[in-house]
């Protein structure tokens, strides 16, 4: 795929951004700062990586003129560092939808198949808190719901990371899983799903607002894993949006004040992604939240028996290293989906 890349709009936009930054009250907005500033960064690393990639272009064509088989070496080694220059400036070019380079908020909720459904709640969760450190981004865990008798109900991440909203959309939807059942008395086979949400984390100013007496928060008692102080106090925080009836709660911080702040970031991108959902809908899409979690509906499926084999069935990319996917390398499934979306899309 070629790439097209032209400076001139980045370097006109960086100065736009720069401007903005520097204006005299732009203090008082610490939020909005943080976001142009976030635009900056990414602008600087596009034009960064792309220098970058034009000097090791060049310096490979001096080698190359050389004519000398004692550099072959040197030549493999730039060309392979070449190629995944390429690859992530060709993945920067794809990811430029408005929210993109934003954080994520990352649910996953069991769905039909019981015990073994919260069991493949919890297997997911490890795999992709295993492809954010791979990644070497950073996540917490906003709250969490165990399951009855193994695995997790539900739990919400906020994972850190650049592109991390542009890398991890693939990944909403409904996961299948088929194995043999560890609590089945017999071994039988059994299929579960579970679903994974995927929603940009909003900073700064939207035109969105959240009034007080539009929303109820309630006050609870953690669970889980969080010390005494946590199960012993009514930290954990619950905010419902009284129009939508969106409800998000955060447990994660020791302290209410904390959580509740928590909780309204999560609430604010909540109502962001539930109007544009909304706007979508005019053009008869549906959004995968709303689907049914259970047969038919799943955008991948992973199969531990009778045979060995992860698939996607948006794009038909496949693996038949199982463990190797769920040990968290989702490369080639996030990028061969990324190329298929902007394909359809041209």
């Amino acid at each position: 795929m070629e790439i097209i890349f032209d400076l001139a709009p980045l370097v006109i936009k960086k100065q736009e951004l720069e401007a903005e930054l520097h204006q005299e009250d732009s203090w008082k907005e610490p939020a909005k700062v943080k976001v142009l500033s976030k635009k900056v960064k990414h602008i600087d690393d596009l034009v960064d990586g792309y220098n970058e990639l034009t000097s090791d272009s060049e310096y490979l064509q001096e080698l190359l003129q050389l004519d000398d088989e004692s550099l072959l070496g040197d030549m493999e080694s730039f060309l392979s560092k070449l190629s995944k220059a390429y690859q992530k400036m060709e993945l920067q070019t794809i990811l430029n939808a408005p929210h993109d380079s934003n954080d994520v908020l990352f649910t996953i909720n069991a769905g039909a198949g019981g015990t073994d459904a919260q069991d493949w709640a919890e297997m997911l969760l490890r795999m992709y808190t295993r492809w954010v450190e791979r990644k070497k981004f950073k996540y917490e865990i906003i709250d969490i719901s165990e399951g009855d008798e193994a695995g997790i109900k539900s739990v919400t991440l906020l994972i850190y990371g650049s592109y991390a909203y542009g890398l991890l959309k693939s990944e909403h939807g409904i996961h299948r899983l088929v194995r043999l059942s560890p609590f089945n008395s017999n071994n039988k086979r059994q299929t579960s799903f579970a679903s994974v949400d995927v929603i940009p984390q909003i900073e700064g100013n939207t035109n969105i607002g959240v009034k007080p007496d539009e929303i109820r928060v309630d006050t609870y008692r953690a669970s889980g894993a969080g010390g005494q102080h946590v199960n012993k106090t009514d930290s954990a925080v619950r905010i419902t949006h009284l129009e939508t009836n969106i409800v998000v709660q955060c447990q994660s911080q020791r302290s209410q004040i904390r959580n509740k702040e928590m909780a309204m970031r999560v609430l604010l991108s909540r109502l962001v992604q539930h109007n544009e959902e909304q706007q979508r809908a005019k053009s008869d899409k549906i959004a995968v939240s709303n689907k049914e979690i259970s047969w038919g509906n799943q955008i991948r499926s992973y199969v531990f028996h009778p045979y060995n084999m992860v698939k996607d069935h948006r794009t038909s990319y496949e693996e038949s290293n199982v463990q190797s996917v769920m040990d968290g390398n989702l490369d080639g499934y996030i990028n061969n989906y990324l190329h298929f979306k902007k394909e359809s899309v041209t």
